[in-house]
């Protein structure tokens, strides 16, 4: 079906850690909708093509690195219509290994820095640059990738679920502070998805420990946690993404989406 009805054509978003896992499905979805999809990712160099979509290097932890970014984006297109804040990292570990048996998967100061150095410094950094461009144009939108577990918590990834928390707490106050200069902040929380190809061995080994089970265990029967029965398709969260930086989605802004199959609350 044709989806030209959301308008995007010659849009321009960018898209950080759109390079691969749910970033490169909304790269994707975005470009077959006709927008000019923006990857900004460290595994690129800037001017290159990843499938017909414009690359520039980005670490979003880096100030200088995501002006660069942002300054490389507006002298191709000569603006920026929204940010998609993907970029983000997940480190499984729990607060007190009461077992002591893998002391590695406890809350360390390390970690905790780096999940808080992506998740939430990047996502302000790169929401700050481009507020700064969309000002000038006089709209824009930024969009803030959350999860169901910055609204749920979750067992072993208490760190990750605070960054998001905060992530929907940055959502709510900017769209306060940008909604009159006609900029829209909102985010979504994706639940329970399909396999992005980012879940290596030692994650799934990390994850397992902190739920207490080994890593083959892991449960993949979601009849039993999500009311439609089954994990999210990347794509899904395309298309959703798509439709929220479009004008369709106009007046939807200071709020975080849940498309987590009903298993999270709204």
């Amino acid at each position: 079906m044709s989806q030209s009805w959301l308008e995007l054509d010659g849009k321009v978003v960018i898209v950080t850690g759109g390079a691969s896992g749910i970033g490169k499905h909304i790269v994707e979805v975005l470009k077959g909708v006709g927008a000019d999809a923006v990857v900004a990712d460290m595994s690129v160099e800037t001017g290159d093509e990843m499938d017909g979509a414009f690359c520039v290097k980005c670490n979003v932890t880096d100030p200088a690195s995501v002006t660069a970014m942002v300054d490389a984006v507006v002298e191709k297109y000569g603006k920026i219509d929204a940010l998609v804040n993907n970029a983000g990292i997940n480190l499984p570990r729990l607060l007190v290994d009461v077992a002591g048996e893998k002391p590695e998967y406890e809350l360390s100061d390390e970690s905790f820095s780096k999940m808080f150095a992506v998740n939430v410094k990047g996502v302000f950094l790169c929401a700050q640059a481009c507020a700064k461009q969309m000002l000038k144009q006089g709209k824009g939108v930024i969009l803030n990738m959350s999860s169901e577990s910055g609204k749920e918590g979750s067992q072993g990834q208490s760190a990750y679920s605070a960054t998001k928390g905060a992530v929907d707490s940055f959502t709510r106050s900017w769209a306060k502070e940008l909604g009159k200069y006609n900029i829209r902040v909102l985010a979504c929380a994706p639940g329970i998805m399909e396999a992005t190809g980012l879940r290596t061995p030692a994650y799934n080994e990390a994850l397992a420990y902190t739920r207490g089970v080994k890593p083959e265990d892991l449960s993949t029967d979601y009849s039993k946690v999500i009311p439609l029965g089954r994990d999210g398709k990347l794509d899904e969260v395309g298309n959703l993404v798509a439709y929220l930086v479009s004008d369709k989605a106009s007046y939807i802004t200071g709020t975080t989406i849940n498309i987590s199959g009903g298993k999270s609350r709204g």
